[in-house]
């Protein structure tokens, strides 16, 4: 965990022609600290991806900065994350990520898919309005699926990595069939935290008409490294359709 960041935007910091910025918004008396990468030099971006990190992660997780990365350099795309409740700069200092207490409230996807809102709202006064895609594994599939159920604007998403399993199952299995936008969704052979059925279940009831399933062998956090660069490469396609 950093200091905790203002309200409002933090100060730019740019390394290999990519520029990051954190920020800190309110909602509903919820503190909601993100980060936002976009190209450096860009006029403006060719889309923007919400980045939804993993259980006991937060947004700036390696994995995410790749991602983020990713798609700044290669294909002009802006990017950004915030820290899910019980995780990040929203926990208390030294405290430990306290996931699946959080999970167990009732309320915990509603406000996430509120503050993700009221942080696009936050992002897009400073980038503009672009084609909005999603991308978001594990915890970042628990509580990306129902926000995107929930915002029409997004063309495009990458889930993966859970299942119609947990305390959010009912959520999960009721927000699915009302997915439309095209979808890439990754399952790990041998996970040993989400049942791979559960998974496959999930994968069935998501209701868009463009979905792909990828399968590889391993445990729930070995995604091959190229399995993750394509992923942006399919955001981009769709994106800049």
């Amino acid at each position: 965990m950093t200091g905790e960041q203002p309200l409002g935007w933090g100060e730019e910091r740019v390394a290999k022609d990519v520029v990051e910025r954190a920020f800190a918004i309110e909602v509903a008396g919820r503190r909601v600290p993100g980060a936002c990468w976009r190209p450096e030099g860009a006029d403006a971006p060719t889309g923007l991806v919400m980045l939804g990190h993993g259980g006991g992660a937060n947004k700036r997780a390696p994995y995410l900065l790749a991602i983020a990365r990713w798609l700044a350099r290669r294909h002009g795309i802006a990017a950004f994350a915030i820290d899910g409740p019980g995780h990040g700069d929203r926990l208390p200092p030294d405290a430990e990520p306290n996931f699946e207490n959080v999970w167990q409230a009732p309320e915990t996807t509603d406000n996430t898919i509120a503050d993700w809102h009221g942080a696009l709202e936050f992002v897009q006064s400073a980038v503009g309005t672009t084609p909005l895609g999603y991308w978001g594994l594990s915890m970042g599939t628990m509580m990306g699926l129902p926000l995107i159920a929930g915002t029409p604007a997004v063309r495009v998403a990458l889930l993966g990595l859970m299942g119609v399993w947990g305390p959010t199952a009912d959520r999960l299995r009721q927000d699915a069939p009302t997915l439309a936008c095209p979808v890439r969704f990754l399952v790990q052979w041998d996970d040993e935290i989400v049942p791979r059925e559960t998974a496959l279940t999930l994968f069935t009831l998501i209701g868009s008409e463009q979905k792909t399933l990828h399968g590889n062998p391993g445990l729930h956090q070995a995604v091959p490294a190229q399995e993750m660069r394509a992923s942006t490469g399919f955001l981009a396609a769709h994106l800049k359709a």
